[in-house]
Formats: structure tokens, sequence, C-alpha cells
């Protein structure tokens, strides 16, 4: 079992995509956690992550900031700040951002060793 310990800003991971931005706070890979993976998404203006889903756990997707438009499956939700959405394990899913604000999201993972496959 991994010990709690506090993880500074300055040692979170980061990943840069064309659409925005992931920022990992708590995994396996960081030596955080052994059950969770939790981070930032950011995605700018107008811009989507790719349409995905993960193999090996549920996700939980949080707005902190903006408005986005969520895939889930063949549904579609527009969501602003405060909403929630559970994404089981396997959906098909992705986010588009629909305000004129970099949208913020916390992003929470049923793992420590999050997977991701590319859909469509």
């Amino acid at each position: 079992m991994t010990k709690a310990r506090i993880t500074r800003a300055q040692d979170n991971a980061g990943e840069e995509h064309p659409w925005g931005r992931l920022n990992w706070f708590v995994s396996g890979a960081l030596g955080n956690s052994d059950t969770l993976t939790v981070g930032r998404c950011q995605i700018e203006p107008g811009q989507a992550n790719q349409p995905h889903y993960h193999p090996n756990c549920d996700e939980v997707l949080h707005v902190l900031h903006g408005k986005i438009r969520h895939r889930l499956g063949d549904e579609y939700f527009e969501m602003a700040e405060g909403d929630t959405i559970s994404i089981p394990t396997g959906q098909v899913h992705n986010a588009q951002n629909i305000g004129a604000d970099r949208a913020v999201l916390l992003i929470t993972f049923s793992t420590a060793d999050r997977q991701v496959v590319g859909a469509e």
C-alpha cells in the first residue's frame, strides 16, 4: 500500500495536446496511489479531445470552469461549472469546449494505471 503524501505542483506530470493539456496529480506512475488517477484537463475554446474509452476503469469528470458538450456513447450533454458525469468502463466519450473561455475539468479514474484506447 502506498503511504499518503503531499504532491507539490512542480511534481505533477503534464501532457500537452493539440486541443489542450492534461495535468496529473495522483497516479501509480507518480507513486502516490495504488487505486486512483486524478488530474485536470484543460480544453481550449472550440477544441475537443479525441473520442476514446478506458478499458480498465470508470471515469468521473467534473466541470470546474467553462462550458462543454460531452459525448457519452451516442448521447450528447451540455455541461457547465459544477456539473459532473460518471463514465462507465469501456464507454466511448469525449469533450468539446463550446464556451469562449478555456474549459477546466477535474478527472478521476478508478485505477492507478489508467488505460486509453482511441475510438472512431
